[in-house]
């Protein structure tokens, strides 16, 4: 005879989600069976509200079984707004501690639920392909398939971005100069920080790849003076920002081009900025990267490399949530190997930050803006799609203010016969 949880071999759900807690539930949760588990006074409610949400959850244990229930509106927290859940994820990471089942204990979980639950759900039409699927359709890092994961996430909806990023139109870490500072303000000394750091002059030649929706080439046109090339693999990133260099009058200095970074063969750029492009390009393709950039400059030509890091540089694939639904093909490394892959091309590195605790802040900025534009946000996207943003920020903001992840600058130079073309103290 099979001994289950307190001698039942058939429980509700919320028995037997409470069961495998360590410490019994912290939150409220209740079940699409009527059942209840947990403190009726929680802060916080979890609500499974259908049998496919269960099933989600059963075949994908883990952050990826999680993200199909909530995406799909399957899985309900309550306490917190779906554009900004970080106070829910801090909790749940803090406190949610799963203990794993005996034999007896699964298989009264299984009679519980019934084996129809094991059988996997289409999933939400948000999700990408699985990796495997995608190398079947072109080697990973091909142009072809860069060009397909970019357009994946950047292609969503210019109107989407302009609610959740700002007037900026800036999808990248910004710079506090304070802590009190405004998003748009802290954007705006992010360029000039990197202008700063490149040195750059009026009439002097700069190349932004993965350029975005323009904001370092119309920020270097505008405020230096210099002759500004931007290239982005999203069409829908290039085409708004040429609309917006036309709107500001700097056609005459600044372009955006839909073009890869690697079919850029102009050469003797004074500088070249890398902002958010190297956790998209694979870290194989590093030594190719850092070689055609060195290639594009001229002789003491400065390069500076904006990225997302890991606080380690261990080779570690990223989550299966953040691979479907945010980043296909994603790949962080730390810094260390960026400044080795850097040096190892012939480039000088000449300084390095680590930014994290500005993304953090960054995060929480995109947060408030989806949470106060929801409605609208929603209109634009669907409300499966603006889940998937809420999770995704609030839980990378998370793993910045935790030191999962950081942000980097690197500074190099192209240095010929020994000469870097650099002060002998920082500038900026």
């Amino acid at each position: 005879m099979t001994t289950a949880i307190n001698g039942k071999d058939r429980m509700t759900i919320a028995e037997a989600v409470d069961s495998l807690m360590h410490r019994g539930l912290p939150v409220r949760f209740t079940a699409y069976d009527g059942s209840v588990a947990g403190p009726a006074d929680a802060d916080l409610g979890l609500e499974l509200a259908t049998p496919r949400g269960l099933a989600y959850l059963l075949t994908a244990p883990g952050d990826l079984g999680m993200a199909r229930a909530y995406v799909s509106g399957d899985l309900g927290i309550h306490g917190v707004h779906p554009g900004d859940p970080y106070d829910a994820l801090v909790y749940l990471q803090n406190q949610l501690r799963f203990r794993p089942p005996s034999p007896a204990e699964a298989l009264a979980v299984l009679r519980s639920v019934g084996l129809g639950s094991l059988r996997l759900p289409e999933p939400p039409p948000q999700e990408a392909l699985p990796r495997w699927r995608r190398t079947m359709e072109g080697l990973r890092h091909s142009r072809g398939r860069d060009a397909e994961a970019i357009s994946y996430h950047y292609d969503v909806s210019n109107r989407f971005y302009e609610l959740v990023l700002g007037p900026s139109m800036t999808y990248t870490c910004a710079v506090y100069p304070s802590a009190d500072a405004t998003l748009e303000e802290a954007q705006a000394e992010k360029y000039d920080l990197v202008a700063r750091k490149l040195d750059l002059k009026p009439g002097q030649r700069l190349l932004d790849v993965g350029c975005g929706w323009g904001g370092m080439v119309r920020h270097a046109a505008r405020e230096y003076g210099v002759r500004a090339l931007g290239v982005t693999l999203s069409m829908q990133q290039a085409s708004w920002a040429k609309e917006a260099i036309d709107r500001e009058g700097l056609g005459d200095l600044a372009e955006v081009r839909h073009l890869d970074y690697r079919e850029v063969m102009e050469t003797g750029f004074d500088a070249v900025s890398s902002i958010g492009l190297t956790e998209h390009i694979g870290i194989r393709n590093y030594p190719s990267y850092f070689a055609h950039l060195r290639d594009r400059l001229r002789p003491e030509g400065r390069l500076l490399n904006h990225c997302i890091t890991r606080s380690h540089n261990r080779r570690q694939p990223i989550g299966a949530f953040l691979d479907r639904y945010v980043f296909p093909d994603g790949e962080l490394t730390g810094s260390g190997r960026i400044i080795s892959e850097a040096q190892d091309a012939g480039l000088e590195v000449m300084h390095e930050e680590n930014f994290r605790r500005h993304y953090a802040l960054t995060l929480a900025g995109w947060c408030r803006n989806l949470r106060d534009h929801w409605d609208e946000c929603v209109a634009e996207v669907g409300e499966g799609t603006a889940r998937v943003w809420g999770l995704y920020m609030a839980g990378s903001r998370l793993a910045f203010e935790r030191n999962e992840i950081q942000l980097h600058h690197v500074l190099a130079a192209k240095t010929t016969d020994g000469e870097d073309g650099f002060p002998l103290r920082p500038t900026w």
